[in-house]
């Protein structure tokens, strides 16, 4: 027997969620030494990265960073800096623990000569009836006298390499201030950084339907707020509450991402602990799941903003309570719910510093105790 989700009421996203600590631990120098080098500098020609790039060593993946916007025009403007012996911005590269190489920055000029060597576009420098012909105008990388294709492919990038052994946060600050870009979320970072089972598991999971459903899509995928939703139930899941410490939210989901890249065949069955989680958690407290307005005495009072902090103890909480005993106590799990939230220590543990070890475990502590007494 399940428990069924009901898959109809399904919304936009709405305002960002609530109890989403955003400070980090203190600045720099605290966790890492602050005259550390994690930063190396090389020197590679165009035609060796985009040969590591054939080779898949170089990760060029939009889903990670962003849809690869450059126009021809602007490719192709890159190509004639070539040609014409212009120096280029660095670039800045992090190596993943697998050995291939993550682009931070410089993912848009990187994907340009990739793309003209391997012949996907042809030169666009004449942008306007009015402008004189230019000579290479039309030409893909094969119309291009030897000369210059050789020079094109001698020119010099400069790779700045985030160090693999950098500490978790050292490589998300160092990402944070690099990025010449839109800038990117701490799960973006994370996702480049962790590329592999495990981040492909989180985007199957933010796509589940009963992810969907019981989040009411109320979290966006863009942001990728809501692969750090279920990165925080994997790594309280995974490794538990009591394996956090010093109020670092970065390192304790980058352990976890690392935890289950390691342990791949673990996988499986965390699908079915999270999808049996999301299904629990809309059958009891249906759009109000994760909300702070499941303290309502019905199901048809406004629902307000979603809480992560929430998520975090609701969605790791029920995961490994069965179907049927879930089913024979649903009455009084909502009214432990209710409780919960209307205690203050509970309701201040998942409003304000929610991040601190104090919060994480109170809250946490508070929760197991209220749905254990409903089983006693």
């Amino acid at each position: 027997m399940s428990i069924n989700t009901d898959n109809s009421d399904f919304s936009l996203p709405e305002n960002e969620p609530e109890g989403i600590d955003t400070s980090q631990p203190t600045g720099w120098g605290s966790d890492y030494p602050l005259d550390a080098v994690f930063v190396r500098s090389e020197q590679r020609t165009v035609v060796e990265v985009v040969k590591r790039i054939n080779a898949k060593r170089y990760q060029l993946d939009p889903e990670f960073q962003r849809d690869f916007v450059w126009p021809v025009t602007n490719q192709s403007r890159l190509i004639e800096s070539c040609i014409m012996r212009i120096p280029l911005p660095v670039f800045y590269v992090a190596e993943s623990p697998d050995g291939r190489i993550a682009v931070v920055d410089g993912l848009q000029r990187l994907t340009s000569f990739h793309r003209f060597l391997n012949g996907d576009f042809a030169l666009v420098l004449k942008t306007g009836e009015d402008q004189p012909h230019h000579p290479l105008d039309g030409k893909k990388f094969d119309d291009l006298p030897i000369q210059l294709q050789e020079r094109i492919e001698d020119t010099q990038l400069t790779l700045y390499i985030l160090d693999v052994k950098a500490p978790e946060r050292a490589k998300l600050d160092i990402f944070e201030r690099v990025n010449s870009g839109s800038p990117l979320t701490r799960q973006q970072m994370r996702n480049c950084l962790f590329n592999g089972p495990a981040t492909q598991w989180l985007k199957n999971a933010a796509g589940s339907p009963e992810f969907l459903s019981t989040s009411g899509r109320s979290l966006q995928p863009k942001t990728m707020r809501d692969r750090e939703a279920i990165n925080r139930f994997c790594a309280f899941y995974l490794l538990g509450e009591s394996s956090y410490r010093n109020g670092d939210m970065d390192e304790f989901l980058a352990r976890a991402l690392k935890h289950m890249n390691e342990n791949a065949d673990e996988l499986d069955q965390l699908s079915i602990k999270f999808t049996h989680s999301m299904q629990a958690n809309k059958w009891l407290f249906k759009g109000h799941a994760f909300r702070k307005s499941l303290a309502g005495n019905s199901e048809f009072n406004s629902r307000s903003v979603l809480n992560i902090a929430l998520f975090d103890v609701f969605s790791v909480l029920l995961a490994d309570f069965d179907v049927q005993s879930i089913k024979e106590h649903a009455d009084e799990l909502r009214d432990a719910a209710r409780r919960l939230i209307g205690e203050p220590s509970f309701n201040h543990s998942i409003t304000y510093s929610t991040n601190s070890k104090r919060q994480v475990y109170t809250r946490f502590d508070m929760a197991r105790n209220a749905i254990e007494e409903v089983f006693l």
